[in-house]
């Protein structure tokens, strides 16, 4: 089996910090995928999902994909060609929950160990974890439902075979599929256009995942049990809501109880994951243009799902911040096709140069600010 090229020093010293298996921690992992499995089994698979038949289109499709996306961009992978892994809904949650506990796990157990630990008695610990895992599994068992595939970023030397993959959630497209009529060929290949971009840009960018999981570590570090600052986000939420605002607007709930070392590293995540996904928007249609003759009409009604909805599913967006992903699709495509209007593709490829390249937030919403700032259009 290939095996998968580890990530630099940085990240491996991130996502392999000493934290004990025997120590609780402050989220209970197991629980979570327990939670979100028997929350799915409320939403069964559709009766002609055939995962087997699936995975071998999305081999070859992903295969494809990769050489589209490299034409496109001129990005080429330093890990090797891309892996399809084609998943049910429980699958896509579990392997999500190991993930999340890779990236933040050693970070939480060490608030724990270090500033909970000392004020907070066991049994309040205990109840935390059972709290946080519930939470944990249930909102993932709710985003399996909608997500149609995803990129894995984390890697790191052990159990190589289920790391470096991209996801595809088999019951939700085969039934995005059925409800819009789309053309499975081309409805396929038009997904692993936009998650093997995610791929590329990971992969092919040598600094970018240690960076990304750098941000992650500032968005922790300033966690820290005071009551005071709870009082404070409750006084920032409620200042909000006295102006007709929407507290949950910009980054759900994570942002509203932000401190503001959490908030300036949200904004710099949130920066970064508009380019990414904008770009995934462009380099989608850009690559698959002669190949997925439907792409105009399956780019519309993804946007449809994405604003349209309403009631428990509105409300479970904004609280967890996925209205504000939603306009990082908007906001990151319209960026990258100003820059590229200033400059062309050799203007926007600066952004792979360093991270005091990527765009701001404002710089995102303002793309002559990063054109000044990157040069100017090219002569």
């Amino acid at each position: 089996m290939r095996k998968v090229a580890s990530t630099t020093a940085s990240t491996e010293a991130f996502v392999k910090r000493e934290a004990s298996a025997a120590q609780p921690g402050m989220v209970d992992w197991d629980l979570a995928q327990r939670v979100a499995a028997g929350a799915l089994t409320l939403k069964p698979a559709p009766a002609t999902y055939r995962s087997a038949d699936l995975q071998s289109q999305f081999d070859e499709l992903t295969a494809r994909a990769e050489h589209l996306v490299s034409e496109a961009t001129g990005l080429h992978s330093a890990h090797g060609l891309a892996r399809a892994k084609v998943t049910d809904r429980t699958e896509w949650a579990a392997a999500n929950v190991r993930s999340m506990e890779r990236l933040v796990g050693p970070a939480l157990a060490n608030i724990q160990e270090n500033r909970l630990g000392k004020k907070v008695g066991k049994s309040t610990v205990a109840a935390g974890r059972v709290m946080s895992g519930t939470q944990l599994g249930l909102m993932l068992a709710y985003m399996s439902t909608r997500v149609l595939g995803q990129y894995d970023l984390l890697i790191r030397d052990e159990n190589p075979e289920d790391q470096d993959l991209v996801y595809y959630v088999g019951p939700n497209v085969v039934a995005m599929e059925e409800r819009h009529g789309f053309v499975p060929s081309q409805f396929r290949l038009w997904l692993a256009l936009h998650e093997v971009t995610h791929r590329m840009q990971f992969t092919a960018v040598p600094w970018l995942r240690d960076h990304f999981v750098g941000l992650v570590g500032e968005l922790l570090e300033p966690l820290h049990a005071d009551p005071a600052g709870l009082a404070e986000a409750i006084r920032r939420v409620y200042v909000e809501v006295r102006a007709g605002r929407n507290p949950l607007e910009e980054s759900g709930v994570m942002g509203v109880l932000a401190t503001p070392e959490q908030r300036l590293a949200l904004s710099k995540i949130s920066g970064m994951m508009s380019l990414l996904e904008g770009h995934g928007d462009v380099t989608m249609d850009r690559a698959g243009a002669a190949e997925v003759p439907g792409a105009a009409g399956f780019s519309r009604v993804l946007h449809e799902r994405r604003t349209n909805t309403s009631g428990v599913a509105k409300l479970m967006s904004r609280l967890l911040g996925l209205e504000a992903k939603m306009r990082q699709y908007a906001e990151g495509e319209v960026f990258v096709e100003s820059v590229e209007a200033a400059g062309g593709p050799e203007l926007l490829s600066r952004v792979w140069r360093g991270p005091e390249w990527l765009p701001t937030l404002a710089e995102i919403r303002s793309p002559g600010e990063w054109v000044a700032r990157a040069g100017g259009a090219l002569a």
